[in-house]
């Protein structure tokens, strides 16, 4: 009795899927492992950090050891988050600006090729022009308040914005317009079912650039003019030459950061799990 063995196309769907169930859990453990990999690193430096000043007797006014820092932020925590409120606050409202007011605009450089000749190199224009000049512009117009702080957020962030969802909302094979134009869409209709869906991995990506830029320029607003928020406490620390204080508020400044990151990467995974950059986030 004579056995025949089965070619490759004739294997059972149960293979296939054992071979699926394979790589699957390999992926996700190692995504999930890169997380404690980080903060290994990060515990690695710090202890690196703390010998090394310890060992080498680094004044605090140069270089204070973490174990000072954290001292410094046990007991000053209560202001640190007041400001560091202040600043969260500055960082979200100028982002939202430039969100509502950015990817309207890239919408009708995208249909618009007269309003984009206009307007294109007058944003690029505006983009050069090093935000720190205009923030006492900012300052004598609107005061101390948190007017200017937003304005200076909303015009480092809405560069990246526009110039990303241009790219996605151009990007739209097509294939797929002669697609939606032989199925009778409106205009509006292959807007929102084609070309904003197709765009949204770049805008996503506009947004990721953005988040870091928010706190850089809120930070530089602060810094020219300001009553509150951790550049202003940056600022009094380092006329004070209190070099932990600066170290405790920079590490607010990167938690905020991160989290703003982290919030969009999460809302991208949300409406996105089917783009190759989200299932290959990690790997």
């Amino acid at each position: 009795m004579t056995t025949t063995s089965a070619t490759p196309a004739e294997k059972p769907l149960g293979d296939i899927g054992t071979a699926v169930k394979f790589r699957w859990p390999w992926s996700r453990s190692k995504y999930q492992l890169s997380f404690p990999y980080s903060i290994a690193a990060l515990i690695g430096l710090i202890v690196f950090w703390q010998i090394g000043v310890v060992a080498f007797a680094v004044p605090d006014y140069l270089l204070p050891s973490p174990s000072g820092i954290a001292r410094d932020i046990s007991l000053n925590w209560k202001v640190l988050l007041r400001h560091a409120g202040i600043t969260a606050l500055e960082v979200v409202t100028g982002f939202s600006f430039s969100l509502m007011i950015g990817i309207p605009l890239a919408a009708l450089f995208t249909y618009s090729r007269g309003f984009e000749r206009a307007i294109f190199p007058l944003l690029v224009g505006s983009n050069t022009i090093p935000k720190v000049a205009l923030a006492p512009l900012f300052l004598a117009w609107f005061g101390f308040g948190l007017q200017p702080k937003i304005l200076i957020v909303a015009l480092v962030t809405i560069f990246p914005i526009v110039i990303n969802s241009v790219v996605g909302l151009k990007s739209l094979s097509p294939q797929m317009l002669y697609l939606a134009h032989s199925m009778g869409a409106t205009p509006a209709q292959i807007f929102w079912h084609f070309r904003f869906p197709n765009a949204l991995p770049s805008i996503f990506a506009g947004l990721k650039v953005a988040t870091s830029l928010s706190v850089i320029g809120a930070v530089v607003a602060e810094f020219v003019g300001a009553d509150g928020g951790l550049g202003y406490v940056m600022m009094i620390a380092n006329a004070d030459l209190n070099i932990a204080r600066q170290f405790s508020a920079i590490l607010v400044l990167s938690i905020i950061g991160i989290s703003f990151f982290t919030i969009i990467a999460k809302v991208e995974k949300l409406l996105l799990p089917w783009h190759v950059s989200v299932r290959n986030y990690g790997s």
